[in-house]
């Protein structure tokens, strides 16, 4: 006897429920049920073995239901379980499961890839509901027969363009089409960004970055053409445009183009990298990412400022960790005449030789560099190699270490001296009799301290 013969009718909701009511309903829920757990066992035996369960992986994701595994292992094995059970007896529930578990992995797959290839982009929340709704709305429609007559009647709404006739039906297919291909493209790029920037470091990171850009960038554009000519696009007629838009990029949008051909420059060069520490246009700070249009520096203060790349081409730009990332520092000190030379230098480099940061080689070293006008003053040199964990802070605890060390062996730190010199009313010049009371003071002139 053939099982589809004895098929009961799924139409309507009476239909539906009378299939669901047959002895065999419970060996389908069996099936479904093993196939669950057997999706989870695989899922969690791979995500051990590949180590990889975190928020950037599209398979397996933060948790094991998280990633796009678990669905698509899920639906495969559904569908081959529903293979099995068809040449035994009709089936009811995986005609409902089977529609459910599609939509579920293609949300599952359109979320994950979004949010790995958009990250924290406000436009991807907004993807994601729409993608969601639109998976669950079609999925209802499938199971409810109700999908083949709204494609049968989009499929006569027609126009006519140019020499070929289009549908509401097949620009929709086209539409969707478009969308797996670039969503495929992304998925493709963010794998070879993830497997080329893991444990990257210094300018092997730069690199890597620059052959990431390069990669989606192309990629993108394949998937962009691929989309173009599955909604039925010729390509052909693109040859003007690409003209235009070459026209637009050497007159409008030179400024944009420049700045992508630098990024590309930079990363290729590695005349700066992502971690070095460089002073452009007055500002100074870390190099945290290198994007193909920007450059983004982070100060020891925590602004950020955005870049563009052509600065890093055209200007002169101060890399202070090109070849070498120790920074030199300096603290100039001022003490008394009378004070024991040889001493204060000793303090000065003992001060300095006590902090963590402060590298031992090459050592402190202090000077005598100048005679000033209240006293001597000595110029403290120490290098550290980690200015982006602050210089300000280093600086002061070396002064405070200074100050400590002279008061206790009571060396002076003097105070900047003048003379003021005044000068009597010329009334009181000419009768010394005059009582002093009635002399006006004249003005007052600073003048430096004669030694």
């Amino acid at each position: 006897m053939n099982p589809a013969a004895s098929a009961p009718r799924l139409e309507g909701l009476d239909g539906w429920l009378t299939a669901l009511t047959q002895p065999s309903a419970l060996t389908e829920l069996a099936a479904l049920l093993a196939c669950v757990l057997l999706a989870w066992l695989l899922a969690r035996a791979l995500s051990r073995t590949q180590h990889l369960k975190n928020d950037a992986s599209i398979l397996f994701g933060r948790r094991l239901v998280d990633g796009v595994l678990f669905p698509l292992l899920l639906l495969s094995l559904a569908y081959v379980m529903q293979t099995l059970l068809a040449r035994l007896f009709p089936l009811a529930l995986f005609k409902v499961a089977i529609p459910v578990l599609l939509a579920l992995a293609v949300i599952r797959l359109s979320v994950k890839v979004l949010q790995v290839a958009f990250k924290d982009a406000p436009v991807v929340r907004v993807l994601e509901r729409t993608v969601s709704w639109l998976a669950w709305a079609l999925m209802v429609l499938w199971i409810s027969g109700l999908l083949p007559i709204i494609l049968d009647e989009l499929d006569s709404i027609k126009w006519k363009v140019g020499g070929s006739m289009l549908s509401v039906r097949a620009l929709l297919q086209g539409a969707l089409t478009a969308g797996v291909v670039l969503l495929i493209t992304l998925w493709i790029s963010a794998a070879i960004e993830s497997r080329l920037l893991r444990a990257a470091t210094g300018s092997e990171l730069s690199l890597r970055k620059a052959v990431s850009n390069a990669s989606r960038a192309g990629l993108m554009f394949v998937g962009l053409l691929l989309a173009l000519s599955s909604v039925g696009i010729d390509l052909t007629a693109l040859s003007v445009l690409g003209g235009a838009i070459g026209v637009g990029v050497g007159f409008g949008l030179q400024k944009l183009a420049s700045n992508y051909v630098s990024g590309f420059v930079m990363l290729a060069e590695r005349s700066v990298r992502i971690g070095d520490n460089i002073r452009v246009d007055t500002f100074e700070g870390r190099i945290t990412d290198i994007k193909a249009r920007y450059t983004v520096v982070r100060a020891p203060s925590g602004r950020e400022s955005i870049v563009p790349n052509e600065m890093f081409i055209i200007n002169r730009i101060e890399n202070l960790s090109l070849t070498d990332t120790r920074v030199l520092q300096s603290t100039v000190v001022s003490v008394g005449y009378d004070s024991d030379v040889a001493q204060v230098m000793e303090l000065l480099i003992e001060a300095a030789a006590g902090r963590e940061r402060v590298l031992a080689d090459p050592k402190p070293g202090a000077n005598l560099t100048n005679f000033g006008a209240d006293g001597l003053e000595f110029t403290l040199n120490y290098w550290i190699c980690d200015p982006e964990n602050g210089q300000q802070n280093v600086r002061s605890q070396i002064n405070l270490a200074i100050l400590k060390s002279l008061r206790e062996h009571h060396i002076d730190i003097p105070y900047p001296q003048r003379v003021i010199h005044t000068r009597a009313s010329p009334a009181a010049e000419d009768n010394p009799d005059t009582p002093a009371r009635t002399a006006t003071p004249g003005p007052v002139t600073l003048a430096p301290t004669e030694k």
